[in-house]
């Protein structure tokens, strides 16, 4: 299998990409607009106490207090195969008062009208090791299986480890040196160390620790071995991925490619399609059936259906629904990632009647799964061939982030965010400078050309590898948001509307 990772950033978004036989299966983006607060730890302060809920609420100088569950304010065993827990490791009673403060780092970011969710078990997380200071739980990852190698890793890291210092070995730690797995060690204590020093004279609601960014934390958790290639197209980012990857050792930083060429990259390798499609509530399935994806504050439901696949000669209804079901378990899998669905999912099958056919769609799809970074779980398939699975939320799901309320619509339906437009926009030019054109017309919605123009999104392509070519923007007051057309012209001699743009 083809694994590759890209990274681009254009129109005020970090891009990152990851892609197995060319086809998207992660996708993450970081807007300047919207940060990733997953990982942060701010100094909070006890607002709110719910006894019998055992709970909080807590103020983190964000816009909305974030609640704080007794369940996230110590590891939970049961979440890691085969993990030791130390004997004198017993669960603190609840015992926040209204007023305290404490430090917290949040776990789930904010979501509709919810607030972030955070905890008060501050954690780590390394390439090979998520550190948990002031905790004595010791884990393995699930996808570490072999029961030995377990054993070592964790009888490895039992005599690295101080007293009250927990952690959980991650999978790329069997990859890994001593040398290696200390050194990451010894860094967090210092950055613990440095934290609990500026929590002791910040501000509440200060952020104490910042998470990494997008580039350093996909690096982080999806760069392996089995990944061929990592291109980059900007000059600053490629000395930072070349520097993050010269840190991992064993030639890593061979396999960055430093893209050059005319056109976008993400056009180049045939990804904005695929990105765009993401955000789509119908992906179509190669025997001419679909999948609709909808989501709610309280679930994601997927739809199968049969669309125009009738099946082939010879085939029963039975048949034909089974085939469908098979070649739909597999689509979820990867639309769950690339979509970066969480909660709770439910697949509303098309109807078998054969147990058989339900038992082998049901293991498809858990295989498939499996295959995930983030942990799923999956329940029986019900009479209904209806099937719901958990995944663990990690990061705001790409449709929540990257779409908006439709304003055609009474906020019923969604369209796509005027960065997203733009960057769609942009790979287009870039196809007509890469095809001979010196000048490019671009028109588009009125909205959307505010957005670029008041944003500088395309400010320094202009100024860089668009310097000698021209683009002329034409706003419509009829267009959709999501409408656009680009024309390239090299005859010397454009008639325009007064209101047309031409960006320098």
């Amino acid at each position: 299998m083809k694994r590759e990772i890209f990274f681009g950033r254009t129109c005020g978004q970090n891009i990152s990409v990851t892609t197995e036989d060319d086809k998207i299966v992660e996708l993450d983006f970081e807007s300047d607009e919207h940060e990733n607060l997953i990982g942060n730890i701010y100094k909070g302060k006890v607002m709110n106490v719910l006894s019998g809920m055992q709970a909080a609420f807590v103020n983190c100088g964000l816009e909305k207090n974030c609640y704080l569950s007794m369940d996230e304010t110590f590891t939970d065993p049961a979440r890691y195969d085969g993990g030791h827990v130390a004997q004198n490791e017993e669960i603190k009673p609840f015992t926040l008062k209204e007023g305290e403060e404490i430090m917290v780092q949040i776990t789930k970011p904010p979501r509709g009208g919810k607030g972030a969710k955070v905890t008060t078990k501050v954690s780590y997380v390394g390439k090979n090791l998520i550190y948990i200071p002031r905790d004595t739980f010791m884990g393995v990852s699930r996808k570490i299986a072999d029961d030995e190698l377990r054993a070592n890793l964790l009888f490895t890291m039992g005599k690295m480890r101080e007293k009250d210092e927990g952690m959980i070995i991650r999978t790329a730690a069997p990859t890994a040196d001593r040398r290696a797995l200390r050194k990451e060690l010894e860094f967090f204590r210092r950055i613990d160390r440095e934290n609990l020093e500026k929590m002791a004279t910040a501000k509440v609601g200060e952020l104490i620790w910042k998470e990494e960014d997008l580039f350093n934390r996909n690096l982080r958790d999806l760069f392996t071995d089995k990944v061929q290639k990592i291109y980059v197209a900007d000059d600053e980012h490629y000395r930072i991925v070349r520097e993050l990857l010269s840190f991992y050792g064993d030639g890593s930083e061979r396999k960055l490619v430093y893209y050059k060429g005319e056109r976008d990259l993400m056009s180049q390798y045939g990804l904005i399609h695929q990105i765009i499609a993401a955000l789509k509530p119908c992906v179509p399935l190669k025997s001419g059936g679909n999948l609709v994806i909808e989501g709610t504050e309280a679930m994601n439901v997927i739809d199968v259906n049969t669309g125009k696949f009738i099946g082939k000669d010879n085939k029963n209804l039975e048949e034909t629904v089974f085939h469908t079901n098979l070649e739909a378990a597999r689509e979820i899998a990867r639309q769950v990632r690339l979509r970066n669905l969480g909660g709770l999912v439910v697949v509303d099958f098309i109807d078998m009647v054969e147990e058989e056919h339900k038992r082998q769609v049901s293991r498809v799809l858990e295989e498939e799964l499996s295959h995930d970074r983030t942990k799923c779980r999956v329940l029986p398939m019900s009479d209904f061939c209806v099937v719901e699975f958990t995944r663990k939320r990690i990061n705001h799901d790409v449709a929540g982030l990257e779409k908006r309320i439709c304003p055609h619509c009474s906020g019923s339906g969604s369209i796509l965010s005027d960065s997203l437009i733009a960057i769609a926009i942009r790979a287009a030019i870039s196809d007509a400078f890469a095809n001979g054109y010196l000048a490019v017309v671009v028109e588009l919605n009125r909205g959307v050309m505010e957005s670029i123009l008041r944003n500088g999104w395309y400010t320094p392509v202009v100024k860089g590898k668009w310097k000698d070519k021209r683009v002329y923007m034409v706003p419509h007051r009829t267009f959709h948001e999501e409408q656009f057309t680009v024309r390239g012209d090299n005859s010397g001699v454009l008639h325009l509307p007064d209101d047309a743009q031409i960006l320098y």
